[in-house]
């Protein structure tokens, strides 16, 4: 399906939206701004990143274009454990190099420096 079918279907009802007097927000991986729109939608858009903190750094995940018919198959996962700014530089090229968003590489830096550091504080 085109993901912009898939958005006129989820953009109103959907499990991951939470409605709240001053928005729409949602809570769906991939989605790392949680504001319910197009443009930051994992459900509706085919190549998403998402951005989670692991144990030793920072866990990226992609989803694969070609193999969306077999979910097991479609995310790779990949643990980046290195100082904050090296983190966001080798996420910042391997969204943008790989093709994955690069309309969205400012919001990406944005939240491995806010993951990074609240986990520095535990």
């Amino acid at each position: 399906m085109s993901a912009d079918l898939v958005w006129a279907l989820v953009k109103n009802n959907n499990a991951f939206l939470v409605k709240r007097s001053n928005g729409q927000f949602s809570s769906e991986p991939g989605n790392l701004t949680n504001l319910n729109s197009f443009k930051y939608s994992g459900l509706a858009n085919a190549k998403t990143v998402d951005i989670a903190p692991a144990a030793r750094g920072v866990r990226v995940t992609t989803l694969k274009v070609k193999k969306a018919n077999s979910p097991a198959l479609s995310k790779n996962t990949t643990v980046i454990a290195k100082s904050r700014r090296v983190t966001a530089k080798s996420i910042a090229n391997l969204v943008v190099r790989s093709g994955y968003r690069a309309d969205l590489r400012k919001v990406h830096v944005v939240i491995i420096i806010s993951s990074r550091r609240g986990r520095r504080r535990e």
